[in-house]
């Protein structure tokens, strides 16, 4: 056997990077809820004492965690005066909880996912799949926290209004179904955006369901916001002029069945949004880093979730636009297009 000695130390310092950032998504974890990241934003240069004492934490441990987070590039490093920054761009990540792309919550879902590693490796090697409400409780959290800015930038900007009559529907009225909807982020945030509009979101996990109440009540939309635990084919009402699947229908066991529970759901004229994670329909054409995060999410949680539900398809989470069409068109969707994309969803809109 020859080895390609450059192509083993390649891969080699790949799988020290990998490892790296395995051990610094926990440091992220903690500079987000020790609230280490909120005070270095804006706050120019600050020693590891003074950070510390802004933020009611132990010197030794913040200079561990600071150095941790210069060697990734997270924050800078001066060694003149030995502070540490974190740049205003990195900020809208990692510590703005009002900016489009703060995900820094997230790292919640890769904690939730080691937390259930026996579960997942027992699914292998039997089969069987694994309920969303089997997780631990950090998953629910994390999702809701990674997709949130995602919805908060483009759902009432420009998904909607990409939909053929749905924003002028929405903003005279209207009535809107939100299957699936965990947390309800999308749904409030629907909400605030259309206030004239009617909202019922839907979740087969109690739970989540009282979480996103409570969320309704604190963006003080509750009036015209309903949150009801019903899975994706159980689920009531009738004349909807919007039905949303939000990042949500590839975990269905069913999800030709809730599909045609959503055309008979629907008003005439009403519109099916479906918001999936991005990805191509050829496997090689996924790829890449998204494809990469997706696919792992996918094995752990969206497949599982499926498998262990009725019919048990497992789309998973990079089923791509021909497939998810294929379904909706079985389903009586005679009409389906990619509305609108983003580097992490693809948004597809179905019609009668």
């Amino acid at each position: 056997m020859t080895m390609d000695q450059a192509k083993l130390e390649a891969f080699a310092g790949q799988l020290v990077g990998d490892l790296a950032a395995a051990y610094s998504g926990v440091m992220a974890n903690l500079g987000h809820k020790l609230g280490l990241y909120k005070a270095l934003a804006g706050a120019g240069g600050l020693t590891s004492d003074a950070l510390a004492k802004k933020t009611g934490t132990h010197e030794r441990y913040v200079r561990e965690w600071l150095n941790n987070q210069a060697a990734g590039g997270y924050v800078t490093y001066d060694p003149a005066t030995q502070t540490y920054a974190l740049p205003d761009e990195h900020a809208m990540l990692l510590a703005d909880s009002d900016s489009a792309m703060f995900v820094a919550p997230a790292f919640d879902v890769v904690s939730s996912i080691w937390h259930d590693e026996d579960m997942v490796a027992d699914a292998f090697r039997t089969g069987n799949g694994i309920g969303w409400h089997e997780h631990d409780c950090r998953l629910f959290h994390g999702v809701e926290a990674f997709f949130r800015p995602g919805y908060k930038a483009n759902l009432a900007t420009a998904w909607i209004p990409a939909l053929e009559g749905v924003d002028e529907r929405l903003k005279q009225g209207g009535k809107v179904a939100d299957v699936g909807c965990g947390h309800g982020a999308s749904t409030v945030i629907m909400a605030e955006a259309y206030p004239n509009a009617r909202f019922h979101g839907f979740d087969y996990h109690k739970a989540s369901i009282e979480t996103a109440r409570s969320r309704a009540k604190d963006a003080g939309v509750e009036d015209r916001v309903r949150f009801d635990v019903a899975s994706a084919k159980s689920y009531g009402g009738k004349g909807y002029d919007l039905i949303c699947f939000m990042d949500c229908f590839h975990d269905l066991g069913d999800p030709l069945g809730a599909a045609q529970h959503a055309r008979e759901a629907l008003a005439p004229g009403g519109t099916v949004l479906m918001v999936e994670p991005f990805a191509n329909d050829r496997v090689e054409d996924n790829l890449n880093p998204v494809g990469r995060l997706y696919y792992a999410a996918s094995t752990c949680l969206c497949t599982p979730n499926s498998l262990s539900q009725e019919v048990g398809l497992g789309l998973g989470a990079q089923a791509g636009q021909a497939r998810l069409a294929e379904i909706l068109n079985e389903a009586g969707f005679s009409h389906v297009r990619r509305a609108d994309e983003t580097p992490f969803n693809i948004v597809l809109e179905a019609r009668l």
